[in-house]
């Protein structure tokens, strides 16, 4: 199973919508596909009309070792996608986890135990913060992917996010790789948007995929809805935007072979 964290320390860049629709994307081109909400918010759980009665086991559940994965998962709307549901209760996990044994490996261990072959895909939508829940996402994770606003700001804690990259690659997971950095909102009637998203192709590279996400009235609809964009409004642009960076994010997967190794 290829794991991928989705994760920006800095909120409202369209980390959750992206996690949402990639995994939609994802499942829709015939990948059976894992989503795991990890923050407190449980946005992602909501985004894919998952009620707070249905969450009877979660992300927090799994983490402190009162069950598997597999107890937790939910069938969603969407076939071949499943989802480990969040709740508030992850809110007080960065504090109960420091008197765990092994407490950056929690989400790993918990994977490894899963049932090898049920799922090829696994997403994991991080909280906006670098604490204990973001670093055991990217010690469980192979892959990085970056939801990235276009605006000033983002570029700082861009920075921040690979300072720490290099930081869970020395300590905890030499193997972890950024697959990508995905541009989120962009709007082309802003003169600054263009600027920031070319210093980050500057800074980055081949690393930033060639797809933008833009701003879009129905994307930020869709949630209300307890469903992805994808399925709300397929013909909307943000939508069509979100297939072809999945299309962008299948061709940079490992094979098969290499995550088996």
């Amino acid at each position: 199973m290829i794991r991928i964290a989705i994760a920006n320390q800095k909120g409202g860049v369209g980390k959750t919508t992206t996690a949402i629709n990639v995994a939609t994307a994802l499942a829709a081109t015939g990948h059976r596909t894992l989503l795991i909400d990890l923050d407190p918010q449980g946005n992602a759980s909501t985004g894919l009309g998952i009620s707070h009665a249905e969450r009877q086991q979660s992300s927090y559940d799994v983490l402190i070792g009162d069950c598997d994965v597999a107890d937790a998962v939910l069938a969603t709307r969407v076939p071949k996608l499943d989802i480990l549901p969040a709740t508030q209760d992850l809110s007080g996990a960065e504090i109960e986890l420091i008197d765990y044994e092994q407490r950056t490996h929690r989400l790993q261990q918990a994977l490894d135990k899963a049932e090898q072959g049920q799922w090829d895909i696994c997403l994991i939508d991080c909280p906006p913060s670098l604490g204990l829940l973001t670093i055991n996402a990217m010690v469980a994770a192979q892959a990085l992917l970056v939801p990235l606003q276009c605006e000033f700001f983002a570029l700082e804690g861009l920075s921040q996010l690979l300072q720490t990259v290099d930081r869970i690659r020395g300590r905890f997971n030499p193997g972890l790789s950024i697959m990508g950095v995905a541009l989120t909102m962009y709007d082309r009637r802003n003169r600054l948007t263009d600027q920031v998203a070319d210093d980050v192709r500057a800074c980055l590279g081949d690393v930033v995929f060639k797809t933008v996400i833009p701003r879009n009235v129905r994307l930020s609809e869709a949630p209300s809805h307890g469903m992805p964009a994808l399925i709300y409004d397929y013909r909307c642009a943000g939508s069509e935007a979100y297939m072809q960076l999945a299309r962008e994010l299948i061709g940079r997967l490992p094979h098969r072979e290499e995550v088996a190794a």
